[in-house]
């Protein structure tokens, strides 16, 4: 009975409303592609390549691997057409998103606790509440989409992706010439980092009290 209240469109039949969208994911499959693309050398496997992360070589492949796929997969999850055609698939697809970003966050917390204190102390911190972040984001959207209050759930999944979509823009960031002649990588990173999340939220919110008050 539900399937039946959806619009049984094709989903890959395009109107000038998609377009934006297409064109917004493609840009999100190539900045991940670009990030993991920089990665590759950690494939190797090799102490060399992968120097302090050699002894958790596998959390940090992990890592990056269901990372990229949460980014990619998260952004498919705001296409309304998705939503539209068919709420089971857009299940799955929030569930893989939700297992990509369980296994990420979790690989990244190790990392956080262990390799991250040999770059200071500050830059493990500045991870491990990033990466905290992340992890509650994702949990409370999940909750509220079981408790089926589906406008949280959407607005919480928009912060989720907006943290999720940090860890690419902050990494990509800090290989800019004018951000790199800013201080040496241990200098620069934990402002970054903190700055990568914490200045989406905050739009994001502003947002959100602006279509509150209309």
């Amino acid at each position: 009975m539900m399937e039946n209240r959806f619009n049984k469109k094709p989903l890959f039949s395009l109107d000038r409303a998609d377009i934006l969208p297409i064109l917004f994911w493609c840009l999100i499959v190539f900045l991940t592609w670009l990030f993991m693309h920089g990665a590759d050398h950690f494939l190797l496997l090799t102490r060399a390549a992968l120097g302090k992360y050699f002894e958790l070589r596998w959390f940090l492949i992990a890592h990056i691997t269901a990372g990229g796929g949460a980014l990619v997969m998260g952004f498919i999850q705001f296409w309304p057409k998705l939503r539209k055609y068919s709420w089971k698939l857009h299940r799955v697809i929030g569930l893989l998103y939700l297992m990509a970003i369980l296994v990420s966050s979790l690989c990244a917390m190790v990392l956080a606790f262990s390799t991250a204190y040999e770059v200071n102390w500050a830059y493990a911190f500045s991870l491990q509440v990033w990466v905290g972040v992340w992890i509650s984001s994702t949990a409370i959207a999940f909750y509220a989409a079981l408790q089926r209050k589906f406008q949280i759930h959407q607005e919480w999944m928009v912060r989720s992706y907006l943290v999720t979509l940090a860890f690419i823009l902050s990494g990509l960031a800090i290989k800019l010439p004018f951000i790199q002649r800013l201080g040496s990588f241990d200098e620069i990173s934990p402002s970054l980092f903190w700055v990568g999340w914490s200045v989406p939220l905050y739009i994001y919110q502003v947002i959100l009290s602006s279509r509150t008050r209309k």
